[in-house]
């Protein structure tokens, strides 16, 4: 019998009836013959009331307590949607991350899935039961209860499911697949029938995306086939996997975009002064991202490195720079607000040169400043004048006959 793992979105936890909508659509599952594994988020109401208590209690409380607070609100959900199971007449087990064999470690501050000992799931599921899991949580060698923080429970259903050997992982949310672009800000945007895991994962780390970026980078890793669909309709999602079938020959398949760019610039009296190494280190061990780089190194010309940043980093990377000028060498620092980043992106560009071009071409036909340019195989973005942001997002998406994106 094929196993399917569920995640379920925050959404359709935050009511009573909701939860029993969501225990229906698993059951449905069930009959039609699959086993089923059920991953499920904190209850949002219920951390926001609980949350400001530990804060009242203590200025500073440990962060093994904050985690165990954390995984309590999950534990809670997982409870309700079992009742609910129950009550429709379906065999249902809850299990919290440590019942479930869910092993974690933490790395760099992050607590990272180390294992599963998923004898125990199995187990429930030859047993006719559906599996409920709280998500985003294990424990550690110390018998410590460790929430993974954000994208940890889709994280936890990709683990499982690679556990499990399901035969997919879907994902729940309140849009109804991965779309080619934002419709409420591209009115042509259209849903998209397959994507790659490559083509999710740049959207997702250039802001749009449905899926958490860790979860995507797991489910690549472990060759598991994502189906992100709506929980609350029986619409035909968006499958993410290795490759896909190209659809209508779509080179370029989503535009995403972000506000809020600055690019900052640097520069040096000789190029003997300036290094890349160190002004980059040196941004990077005070957890600075830097995206867009650009470096002008010219005859007769001193030499600049200009980089982009988000807007919560710029006050912080002002003063970085400022407190270790001797050190890095560089003569002054400039910057310049009001930047967007649009991007396109489509494991099509691979096999066919010239998008960039072409890309290049229609911002400039319609009189678009391009200030700073970044590539990949299957991406290219440039950072625009933050006013002209949604029309670039538009013309792009028109450009590449994204609106001919099956539905």
């Amino acid at each position: 019998m094929p196993s399917i793992v569920v995640k379920i979105d925050s959404t359709s936890l935050a009511t009573p009836e909701k939860i029993e909508q969501i225990a229906d659509s698993l059951i449905e599952q069930k009959n039609a013959g699959n086993q089923i594994v059920a991953v499920v988020p904190a209850l949002e109401t219920l951390e926001d009331r609980l949350l400001p208590y530990s804060q009242i209690l203590s200025d500073n409380p440990s962060d093994r307590e904050l985690h165990a607070l954390n995984a309590l609100n999950s534990q809670v959900a997982i409870s309700l949607l079992a009742i609910s199971l129950e009550k429709k007449g379906a065999k249902a087990k809850s299990l919290n991350g440590w019942q479930a064999g869910i092993e974690v470690t933490e790395s760099n501050q992050n607590v990272l899935i180390d294992g599963i000992q998923h004898e125990y799931i199995l187990e429930h599921l030859n047993n006719d039961e559906i599996v409920v899991v709280a998500g985003s949580q294990g424990i550690n060698r110390n018998r410590d209860i460790l929430s993974m923080g954000e994208g940890g429970t889709e994280t936890t259903a990709v683990a499982i499911g690679a556990a499990i050997d399901a035969e997919q992982v879907e994902i729940l949310t309140v849009r109804d697949g991965i779309y080619t672009a934002d419709s409420a800000v591209v009115n042509q945007a259209r849903k998209l029938k397959q994507i790659t895991y490559d083509e999710l994962l740049e959207l997702a780390n250039l802001g749009s995306y449905s899926i958490h970026p860790r979860a995507v980078e797991l489910a690549k890793i472990v060759e598991m086939p994502l189906l992100v669909r709506s929980s609350t309709g029986n619409q035909e999602g968006t499958l993410i996997k290795g490759e896909i079938d190209m659809e209508k020959n779509l080179i370029v398949r989503g535009v995403a975009y972000e506000a809020d760019i600055i690019r900052l610039t640097v520069g040096y009296d000789s190029y003997e002064q300036s290094s890349l190494s160190d002004i980059f280190t040196t941004l990077a061990e005070h957890k600075i991202d830097v995206d867009i780089i650009v470096q002008a190194v010219i005859d007769g010309v001193k030499p600049t490195v200009s980089f982009s940043i988000a807007k919560e980093d710029f006050a912080e990377a002002l003063k970085v720079l400022e407190k270790n000028k001797p050190v890095l060498g560089f003569s002054f620092a400039d910057f310049e607000v009001g930047l967007a980043k649009v991007s396109i992106v489509g494991a099509g560009m691979v096999s066919n040169p010239g998008v960039a071009a072409r890309m290049f071409d229609r911002l400039c036909k319609e009189k678009i400043l391009v200030k700073m340019v970044s590539t990949s195989e299957i991406k290219v973005s440039v950072v625009v004048p933050q006013d002209e942001m949604v029309r670039a997002a538009n013309v792009l998406h028109d450009e590449f006959n994204l609106e001919e994106a099956l539905v």
